[in-house]
């Protein structure tokens, strides 16, 4: 009788850790990880939009970059040396005042990247460094 308890219990507390096991992995595997993102303003359907923490919104007033350069609601765009630029559809100039092609990474978020990570390619920023899901070296996009 003792050796039956025994299995019983042994049985019943692997169970128990076994049910732990398998909920502590289905939380973790479900678990959302932040995608960096890369603020800029950029020229979408002929409308000067500013992307914030992933979403495009309409500019509603010129902006002036960290380098001087103003970005006015036109597309136009005055450096700090008072050359001017208009921006053509799917350029971006970033906070710093770099200007580049954005990449679409879908319909709801157009940011501009320079980094992805080979294995989970929502994951971008705009520099190098390590991917928030899986910890590999993000690569530069061409």
């Amino acid at each position: 009788m003792k050796i039956q308890k025994k299995i019983s219990l042994l049985f019943t507390s692997m169970l128990i850790l076994l049910l732990f096991f398998t909920a502590g992995n289905s939380f973790a595997q479900t678990k959302t990880v932040p995608v960096i993102l890369w603020d800029c303003c950029m020229m979408k359907e002929g409308k000067m939009m500013v992307m914030k923490d992933g979403k495009a919104i309409p500019m509603e007033k010129d902006m002036t970059m960290k380098n001087g350069t103003k970005c006015m609601m036109n597309g136009e765009c005055i450096m700090k040396d008072g050359k001017k630029l208009r921006m053509k559809e799917g350029e971006c100039m970033d906070m710093n005042g770099k200007t580049g092609k954005c990449s679409m990474m879908n319909k709801s978020k157009n940011i501009a990247t320079e980094y992805s990570c080979p294995m989970h390619p929502e994951v971008m920023s705009g520099k190098s460094g390590k991917c928030l899901k899986c910890e590999m070296d993000l690569i530069k996009k061409n």
